[in-house]
């Protein structure tokens, strides 16, 4: 299977409201490797990477996110597969 890899930004009420723990669980329950954290603009960034339908899967989730937050905005952009770690963290 194909794998994929992109670099995330969402912007909203995406701080403040469990975003980064939701997003570590969801790339987990996906088997997705990457990372997840706050900008200091009150945005959310990651880099998401694994098998295309289950990167889309995720891209699309957090255009949701956990209950409390309000996405107004997801932006995307491809990223080498080869540069995302191993394991799904939580930076900053």
């Amino acid at each position: 299977m194909k794998e994929i890899a992109y670099s995330v930004r969402v912007t909203g009420r995406v701080q403040g409201v469990a975003y980064r723990a939701w997003a570590r669980a969801e790339g987990m329950r996906l088997g997705l490797r990457g990372w997840v954290g706050n900008r200091d603009d009150g945005s959310v960034e990651a880099l998401i990477a694994g098998p295309e339908p289950q990167v889309e899967a995720m891209i699309t989730a957090m255009g949701e996110g956990p209950g409390a937050a309000r996405v107004t905005d997801v932006w995307t952009e491809p990223a080498e597969p080869g540069e995302v770690p191993a394991g799904f963290t939580i930076r900053r």
